[in-house]
């Protein structure tokens, strides 16, 4: 996938008119974005149930991604499914537990999957960083179903963000708003920068303090370096 990145970069000025084999490239590319976003989304939601553990079996991960932390965090996690056992439903569950929500004793007790915990000086919940979000998912007509009770400055509904983004990316492209496409892909690099970025790698350090199963280290490894790896390609293809 890194090599497929590279030649869309090369190909591509986002200040001309792209060409049908280039724009088919960057789609393709732009779906692979948002299934990912989608994986990891779903995994920092909630815990692993039996449907989605089968779904998972079923997935191929890549071996050589050229990135060494999105291919320690697949190898992490395609070992740990391939050796799942009678109790790895409750074991995940558990380990969920330990590595997001900890015992409440402190900020310091998990690793707390929200913006504000790690932008706020005393790692408080619904600080400036939840209003920040929140007010950049209304800009792109976007509000948390009331049937999510946490925060929306929570890791999975930002990575859910960044997955509709994607996706209203594809739809662009296809319906040849290459314009559109580009605003799109700039709120996308942006929102990595200024949010995602800012502080997800203090908390998946912290996943990596307090996590016991394959999966959920592998997670921590497979996020920063996906996150790494989107940056530079939207940062090199917006200023191609």
């Amino acid at each position: 996938m890194t090599e497929e990145i590279t030649e869309i970069v090369e190909e591509t000025e986002v200040d001309e008119p792209m060409d049908e084999e280039t724009k088919a490239a960057l789609i393709s590319i732009t779906e692979q974005r948002s299934a990912t976003y989608g994986l990891l989304s779903r995994l920092y939601r909630v815990e692993v149930d039996e449907e989605f553990l089968k779904e998972m079996k079923g997935m191929r991960f890549p071996a050589a991604t050229g990135n060494s932390q999105v291919d320690e965090g697949y190898r992490l996690i395609a070992t740990f499914l391939s050796n799942t056992w009678g109790n790895t439903i409750t074991d995940l569950a558990i380990d969920y537990v330990r590595t997001f929500i900890g015992h409440g004793v402190d900020a310091f007790s998990a690793a707390y999957p929200y913006e504000s915990v790690y932008t706020s000086e005393k790692r408080l919940m619904m600080q400036d960083a939840r209003d920040e979000v929140l007010a950049i998912y209304r800009s792109q007509g976007l509000d948390k179903q009331e049937t999510w009770k946490e925060a929306e400055d929570h890791l999975a509904l930002e990575l859910e963000f960044m997955q509709i983004l994607a996706n209203r990316t594809v739809d662009a492209l296809k319906a040849g708003d290459e314009d559109a496409a580009i605003e799109l892909l700039t709120t996308q690099k942006n929102f990595l920068e200024d949010h995602l970025m800012a502080w997800v790698p203090m908390m998946t350090s912290d996943m990596r303090r307090f996590a016991k199963t394959d999966l959920y280290r592998g997670l921590a490894s497979l996020t920063d370096g996906f996150m790494t790896v989107d940056f530079e390609f939207l940062q090199d293809l917006l200023q191609a």
